[in-house]
């Protein structure tokens, strides 16, 4: 039983120094910060467009293919630091399954951008 706590103590020392950190900055945030609210900062907002009467307004497709972008990307983020620290064992085989898990990646980013996704008005 002591072994396992050794071996867990550097996380709970980690978590507990995250936690003294995030209060902190909370605190700091809502005690320092000048509250100065206007009609136009708290007014509801939803899905990066401002709000409608009429719940059955069309919206922009655009803000939902920026979700999809930043979904892959954060997937692919996901999947490259466990294949980084594991290269070494999982060899030629892995390598090439990442390049071509890659390559599909960026043969959608290239889609998207010459469908002209990245372009914002």
């Amino acid at each position: 039983m002591q072994a396992i706590l050794n071996s867990y103590l550097p996380v709970l020392i980690f978590g507990i120094i995250s936690l003294i950190i995030a209060v902190a900055m909370l605190g700091a945030a809502l005690f320092c910060a000048k509250q100065k609210p206007y009609a136009e900062k708290i007014t509801p907002y939803e899905c990066g467009f401002p709000a409608f009467e009429n719940a059955r307004h069309m919206f922009d497709v655009r803000y939902y293919l920026v979700g999809i972008l930043f979904t892959i990307f954060d997937l692919e983020m996901v999947f490259l630091f466990p294949w980084a620290l594991t290269l070494s064992k999982t060899g030629m085989f892995g390598f090439f399954s990442m390049v071509v898990f890659l390559l599909v990646l960026t043969i959608g980013f290239t889609y998207e951008w010459c469908k002209g996704a990245l372009e914002w008005d």
